[in-house]
């Protein structure tokens, strides 16, 4: 085992995930300690061609498994070509973006290298040899350390948006390794995929979220939040209670029992702070709450508190800021 780091840029149709050259940065910062190289895997199909892109971000080399029977997630082909990769790279600690998939992909790897896991860190740092991972815990009320040992492999997975990412560098070229992969015809196959992206931003990985209560009172009122993320290139988030009565989708949902979003900035329209909600968004760096009870728990943790009726304010911000980009 090296004092290497492995990064899993996680990508989609070519696109690579910004979570993933957050990650990269995290990664460069722990090297400086472990002596050790910043490294990259790619997995899926025709991704050898982001090999440049992936370097300008700080990977010194790149493992890539790269197959057509790549092309489309699924647990258990992933998680093949992801061992493979780590038999070939050796890597001390491996990191990946606390994601939908890198959720799936971390713990089934670190049971089967028989590895130290911690999920959804917002630090790490080092006890003499030994990785030390902060996360948070019981809906944000407590910050746990967890202390994973260098007897053995470290996976760790990051929360996006706690870690900025670096400059790319112009230039920059890393060594590629291919990594065989053998598929297994017995493993479950995708033979679908049907989008319903609506083409605005998902709420974990947009650096502005918009978020509407049960306030906005139908999905059809909604329109006002997504002209302001639209306006600020953001994502349109909701409370669970706007979920649960129709308003959004439930891929939506901002919460302990939704997602968990740590954006640069947060607008909460009409929503007043229930615990779970709170508990999923009070990591974001500056929080902008509209609301028209001055008692709700919202404007307790928010940055700047407007005690003014939505459907008056986020029209007017929307035209404001439309005028400011001209």
């Amino acid at each position: 085992m090296t004092n290497n780091i492995l990064v899993f840029i996680e990508q989609r149709d070519g696109k690579v995930f910004r979570a993933s050259y957050q990650s990269l940065s995290l990664a460069g910062k722990l090297a400086e300690k472990t002596g050790g190289a910043v490294e990259a895997l790619l997995i899926g199909s025709g991704v050898g061609s982001l090999a440049d892109e992936v370097a300008s971000y700080g990977a010194s080399k790149i493992y890539a498994v790269d197959d057509d029977a790549l092309a489309r997630y699924t647990s258990t082909s992933y998680t093949s070509a992801f061992v493979s990769a780590l038999d070939s790279a050796d890597p001390g600690i491996v990191l990946v973006p606390t994601t939908f998939m890198g959720r799936d992909l971390a713990a089934r790897v670190a049971a089967r290298k028989r590895a130290a896991l911690a999920v959804d860190c917002i630090d790490l740092g080092f006890d003499g040899d030994n990785l030390v991972a902060t996360k948070t815990m019981y809906a944000g009320k407590l910050t746990a350390r967890f202390t994973l040992s260098a007897d053995r492999l470290r996976v760790a997975t990051i929360r996006s948006n706690v870690f900025p990412a670096d400059e790319p560098q112009s230039g920059a070229s890393a060594e590629v390794v291919n990594v065989a992969y053998s598929s297994d015809e017995s493993s479950l196959v995708c033979k679908e995929v049907v989008s319903t992206s609506s083409g605005i931003k998902d709420v974990t990985e947009a650096d502005i979220v918009v978020s509407g209560g049960r306030s906005l009172k139908s999905e059809e009122n909604f329109k006002i939040i997504y002209e302001l993320a639209e306006t600020l290139d953001g994502a349109v988030g909701a409370s669970r209670a706007a979920c649960d009565a129709g308003y959004q989708p439930h891929s939506r949902q901002v919460g302990l029992t939704g997602k968990v979003v740590t954006p640069a900035l947060y607008i909460a329209c009409g929503i007043d702070g229930a615990i779970q909600h709170l508990a999923g968004m009070r990591g974001s760096k500056v929080i902008v709450a509209i609301n028209t009870k001055p008692e709700a728990p919202i404007f307790k943790v928010a940055t700047y508190g407007c005690v003014m009726d939505l459907f008056e304010l986020v029209p007017l911000l929307t035209q404001e800021l439309q005028k400011l980009k001209g």
